[in-house]
């Protein structure tokens, strides 16, 4: 169940300095979970204890890049965040196993 509503860590300077400073980390989620499923997915998932979840519906956005040939145009698809928080003196390691 976990594989189906965590889809995989944002892994960003901001969402680095939140897990530094304030113990938050951000994943991208399913789009249909809600928070006590999101909730018991990365308690079950990391084995760690989860104070709160925040949930953002991110928008799609649409990019143009440069290239070569001209300009390249095309989307990036809408997402759902989730901002969790965990217990005081808790961590997830994602970069454990390199």
């Amino acid at each position: 169940m976990q594989k189906e509503v965590l889809v995989k860590p944002i892994i960003s300077e901001k969402s680095e300095r939140l897990s530094d400073k304030l113990g938050q980390y951000s994943f991208v989620v399913h789009k249909k979970a809600n928070k006590v499923e999101i909730r018991k997915a990365i308690e079950d998932m990391y084995s760690v204890n989860v104070l709160s979840v925040n949930t953002a519906i991110m928008p799609a956005k649409a990019k143009v890049r440069n290239t070569r040939s001209g300009l390249v145009k095309g989307r990036v698809s809408a997402f759902k965040k989730a901002i969790v928080t965990l217990a005081e003196g808790e961590e997830i390691d994602f970069f454990g196993d390199i």
